[in-house]
């Protein structure tokens, strides 16, 4: 597949990402009496990794994520040197996702995008102000679990068809547990698009949720070459 054909399906996967999660936190959570809560924010994430990794995982193999496409690197299932390629292609979806959030959400009287735009945060910026050594563990956990449960779900062993179900399931599990401490990351890009329209303490804090994210993957790349002996099929190849 020619390598613009997988940017450009990175860039879209990307932005429908953002836009339908990040979309759902600032539209749809907290309307009185019909918000849809963390639970439905975390099913509209997962539901975004479903979609998006049906449509356009035959392409890209849909890493939609920076730190997937590192931690797949890592694992050696990704060549090294469309790794940033990826990456600029994942951040430009998620900047352009912000973007449409914007000019929609500013489409309501008394929108104030500063207020915090889905943004991820630590400390007085978590939604129930964890410390920041508490976030930068339950991301780097929750990153390695998301990874491992791509690595095996994508597995050559694995029930043909079903990669995109375990993924965007692991992904609404993730943050389920995850939304109340860092209102969710596991993806840098996803953190960037937002971050960068919310245009304070969200750029400031921004460095942990590229950090901590990448420990994660590149940890769950290691482990999944001594876990795993069997030879594997490209992301793609799965989905």
């Amino acid at each position: 597949m020619d390598i613009s054909r997988k940017l450009g399906a990175e860039f879209i996967g990307t932005f429908w990402l953002v836009l339908g999660g990040c979309g759902s936190a600032v539209l749809a959570a907290k309307i009185p009496g019909v918000g849809i809560g963390y639970a439905g924010v975390a099913l509209a994430f997962g539901l975004t990794v479903v979609t998006g990794t049906y449509a356009f995982g035959h392409i890209s193999g849909a890493h939609f994520n920076p730190a997937v496409t590192l931690g797949l690197w890592t694992a050696g299932r990704f060549p090294a040197r469309d790794v940033i390629p990826y990456w600029i292609a994942q951040v430009a979806g998620a900047i352009a996702a912000a973007a449409v959030l914007d000019a929609i959400a500013s489409g309501l009287a008394g929108f104030d995008v500063t207020a915090g735009f889905a943004s991820n945060g630590y400390a007085e910026h978590s939604p129930q102000g964890y410390s920041l050594l508490a976030c930068l563990i339950c991301e780097v956990t929750m990153t390695a679990m998301f990874l491992l449960v791509i690595l095996g779900a994508t597995s050559v062993r694995a029930p043909a068809g079903f990669a995109p179900l375990a993924i965007g399931l692991a992904l609404t599990l993730i943050h389920l547990i995850s939304i109340p401490v860092t209102n969710t990351s596991v993806n840098p890009a996803r953190s960037t698009g937002v971050a960068i329209f919310q245009g304070g303490w969200a750029i400031q804090q921004l460095w942990a949720f590229w950090v901590a994210p990448f420990v994660g993957a590149a940890l769950a790349g290691f482990l999944q070459r001594w876990l795993g002996t069997e030879e594997v099929a490209p992301v793609a190849s799965k989905m």
